[in-house]
């Protein structure tokens, strides 16, 4: 299955490999600086979660994963669901509701409802994505790919390290706030600029 912790695995080319070990080491800070806090009985709802996503970190953890599709592998509670629509669960059902680098991939017009759902099922989130702001585009790798026109931008990825092309449309600070109002907006930083945002609220 390869390692699933890795967050470029299924990336190309060099700029993958030298990524990699830079977004293992934000992962274990990230975790460090909010797990230790949360009642170790806590429930979470791991929202876009992937093969493993956060179980990787916190496996001991009572954690269910949400994904649009069927992840035979995931260890443990799973439900195929679309968190722009309504997710199976009751107000309030969980302490945390967790989603790393996926509100980018939800198209802009659908991520009131995708934040209004991860608000409702959970008492706290914590939602992590890629600033626009800073100048590498995180998932194509190459500088300035996401400040470009949509048509420039398409022929520019195809030399990048994701291969395929998808139309992902990164956050600034104040876009993420708004979608999740009442949070603590953190900055995660690389070279001193602001590499992701984190909405948390415990």
């Amino acid at each position: 299955m390869g390692d699933t912790t890795d967050v470029y695995g299924t990336a190309r080319g060099p700029l993958a490999r030298i990524a990699s070990p830079l977004a293992a080491r934000s992962r274990t800070r990230r975790h460090a600086a909010l797990f230790p806090a949360l009642p170790p009985d806590a429930r979470i709802l791991d929202v876009g979660c992937g093969t493993l996503g956060l179980r990787a970190l916190e496996p001991d953890r009572d954690i269910t994963g949400v994904d649009l599709v069927e992840r035979p592998s995931y260890p443990g509670p799973f439900v195929v669901a679309d968190a722009t629509e309504r997710l199976p669960f009751a107000d309030g059902e969980f302490d945390l509701a967790y989603s790393s680098s996926v509100v980018e991939h939800v198209a802009p017009a659908d991520r009131a409802a995708f934040a209004a759902e991860l608000r409702r099922v959970a008492r706290g989130w914590y939602v992590q994505t890629p600033a626009f702001s800073f100048p590498v585009e995180p998932h194509a790798l190459l500088p300035l790919a996401h400040w470009l026109p949509l048509g420039l931008r398409e022929r520019y990825w195809r030399l990048g390290a994701a291969g395929s092309w998808e139309e992902i449309h990164l956050l600034r600070r104040a876009e993420l706030a708004a979608l999740f109002p009442g949070s603590e907006i953190r900055a995660e930083r690389l070279a001193g600029l602001a590499k992701s945002w984190v909405a948390v609220r415990t």
